[in-house]
């Protein structure tokens, strides 16, 4: 991969693992210096394994003053932030009728408030040729019963990522999601072996996705300089298939 990247900044959330992580050592291994965001302690640790020009921070990106406080941080030390990668994500499932305004709310917090939370304070910092990259899902453009609440705020960070492709192109920043299709990561360990299955066969690929793979087109999209208010799908041809029957 092409070393374009120089001493850009990134701030990537959810990095502790899966797609997130795979992004982080995707865009250090471009040249980039990586700032890892996750919930946990152990990011720091995984920040050095991804590269010497990571870092680690313990957020949790629901806590809108903690976010203003570390991406603070991470301004006055790195003296400028690039690219933005909203890939934190919580999944609670269950039927309407059994779902658990608990898990709505946490389902919501982080993946759509929180994200709003990491743009609200990193925009200030970004500047011509700033990127943000949002992280879907399949799931919040087509219909699976029992995924209400991640649907939910996974279309509704389509429609952020709308409005602000818009709101923040007079900045010279731009705004567009990626959306993975099914990718065996921690998010996916609870399903069954026979829900797994059943899934793998509405892709007309026939296989799960990789990480790897999703983090390539995160990168590809956030080095884009003419395209913003994208939806991009990494998902096998899943989103294509509407409508075709299995």
């Amino acid at each position: 991969m092409k070393n374009v990247e120089a001493d850009r900044v990134w701030i990537v959330t959810g990095a502790s693992r899966g797609i997130g992580l795979a992004v982080a050592t995707c865009a250090a291994e471009a040249g980039a210096r990586v700032v890892l965001l996750a919930r946990g302690q152990e990011v720091t640790e995984v920040a050095k394994q991804c590269g010497p020009q990571c870092i680690g921070f313990s957020c949790d990106v629901t806590n809108s003053e903690e976010v203003k406080n570390v991406v603070e941080e991470i301004f006055n030390s790195l003296g400028r932030i690039d690219v933005v990668v909203n890939n934190a994500g919580f999944h609670r499932g269950g039927k309407i009728s059994r779902l658990e305004q608990k898990d709505w709310k946490d389902v919501l917090n982080t993946n759509l408030t929180g994200a709003m939370n990491v743009i609200q304070h990193s925009s200030t910092y970004l500047d011509q040729g700033s990127a943000i990259v949002n992280v879907g899902a399949v799931v919040g453009f087509r219909g699976f019963p029992g995924d209400s609440a991640y649907a939910a705020s996974k279309a509704g960070l389509g429609g952020l990522t709308r409005a602000l492709a818009v709101e923040l192109a007079v900045k010279g920043v731009t705004v567009n999601m990626v959306i993975p299709g099914l990718v065996l990561t921690d998010m996916t360990r609870n399903l069954s072996e026979k829900a797994l299955e059943s899934m793998r066969n509405t892709i007309p690929l026939k296989r799960y996705g990789q990480a790897q793979e999703v983090a390539e087109v995160v990168y590809w999209v956030a080095t884009s300089t003419y395209m913003t208010g994208a939806f991009v799908p990494v998902d096998g041809g899943l989103m294509s298939s509407f409508g075709v029957p299995g």
